[in-house]
């Protein structure tokens, strides 16, 4: 049974076995990113023993100080503002055993043309230091997402998109786009080394945790109900008809970090854009009644002609929150860092979107999630990281 076909029941809840004695590294992994959703991921797979390509020396890279959550992975902890040149050169330059990069980061500006031009530079300043410091570079794993194929959010309803489901052939639309610069800006720079090769990997809504992402679904799902739950109030579903009554898909972090690792290893996934989604379908009318039952409160539904959202209902809850931190001995988290009040409003809000795995099938990887069981696990971490009650 290959790796990622065993991981389909969790191959991060797989610990390292102390007593085995040390091996040395075969690879050298950079995390770029190491706190968001799927690089606390990767943080937890790479390290196993039984994770291809290894054992894995893993070095992981954010701007923040290193959160108490994510401080029991083995890993070097690495802080650094990639926006700052002089910054990278002084903390990367050195690190020139690295032989596979996996880069999970982004920065969301006011913008498409500043998120081209932040998310842009931030890439090049990393690939200007670690290509020529690291003679052994094998690989680049570059996360995107599936706005390639609907465009950025200031686009919505603007352009003409493609039909889904969306398949990796598909051209790129006519509208700007920083996931199209950061793939230029890489497809140019592993020109410059012989032997260097890039995959790049399109999740859809991703389910994972991290109250460091400026894209967290589950975590802002769970604070919501955490706060019906305390002021004894029905969990309302605050999206659009077509969203409660039609079929989405996700992305397991677990299942991304999975997938990146394979391409990092496989020579078959060398150079190749690949989707990575689950490979099921659920309803947010069907999921809703998990999320409720999970926190206990009553669960709501959708409502014709409601006009509710997460950002107008949430506006005032901060010291509610603040309350229930203080009542639960939770982490210290202000609600606007774990409550992502607009991210949350164009999810629920928004037509579904569906992509194909066939690609990834066809390339050998055979990995999935039951998105069911992926959404009750990252609540069930959300809790464990005593993030909510």
């Amino acid at each position: 049974m290959s790796w990622w076909w065993a991981g389909a029941i969790g191959a991060a809840k797989k610990k390292i076995d102390e007593d085995e004695p040390q091996q040395k590294h075969q690879a050298v992994a950079l995390i770029i990113g190491v706190t968001g959703i799927v690089g606390n991921s990767l943080a937890e797979i790479l390290p196993l023993s039984d994770t291809p390509g290894g054992p894995w020396k893993v070095y992981g890279v954010a701007r923040r100080p290193r959160p108490t959550w994510n401080d029991d992975n083995p890993i070097n902890y690495i802080r650094c503002d990639i926006s700052d040149p002089d910054d990278i050169q002084a903390k990367l330059s050195p690190l020139t055993d690295i032989t596979h990069v996996f880069y999970v980061t982004w920065a969301n500006r006011s913008t498409e043309v500043e998120n081209c031009e932040s998310n842009g530079k931030m890439l090049k300043n990393v690939l200007d230091v670690v290509i020529p410091n690291s003679p052994n570079l094998k690989h680049i794993c570059l996360q995107t997402g599936r706005k390639h194929y609907i465009g950025p959010f200031e686009s919505y309803g603007k352009i003409e998109t493609h039909d889904p489901p969306y398949s990796e052939d598909l051209p790129r639309l006519n509208y700007i786009n920083f996931y199209y610069t950061l793939e230029d800006i890489l497809f140019a720079e592993v020109e410059k080394k012989e032997g260097l090769t890039w995959s790049v990997h399109r999740p859809g809504n991703i389910f994972g945790c991290s109250p460091s992402s400026m894209m967290n679904l589950v975590g802002t799902l769970c604070v919501y109900a955490a706060i019906c739950k305390h002021e004894g109030s029905v969990l309302k579903f605050p999206g659009s008809k077509i969203a409660w009554e039609g079929y989405s898909d996700c992305s397991d972090a677990d299942l991304i970090a999975e997938h990146q690792i394979w391409a990092a290893v496989d020579p078959y996934a060398k150079n190749e854009a690949f989707n990575v989604s689950n490979g099921d379908v659920f309803k947010w009318k069907h999921f809703w009644k998990v999320l409720a039952e999970q926190f206990g409160v009553e669960c709501g539904g959708y409502e014709e002609g409601q006009k509710l959202t997460l950002v107008e209902m949430m506006k005032d809850k901060g010291p509610v929150w603040d309350e229930i931190v203080k009542e639960n001995g939770l982490t210290e988290t202000k609600l606007g860092d774990v409550g992502i009040w607009w991210f949350g409003d164009v999810i629920l809000g928004s037509e579904c979107y569906l992509d194909t795995m066939n690609k990834s099938k066809e390339h050998g990887f055979l990995g999935f999630r039951n998105s069911k069981n992926s959404l009750i696990s990252w609540i069930d971490k959300v809790k464990a990281y005593k993030i909510v009650p």
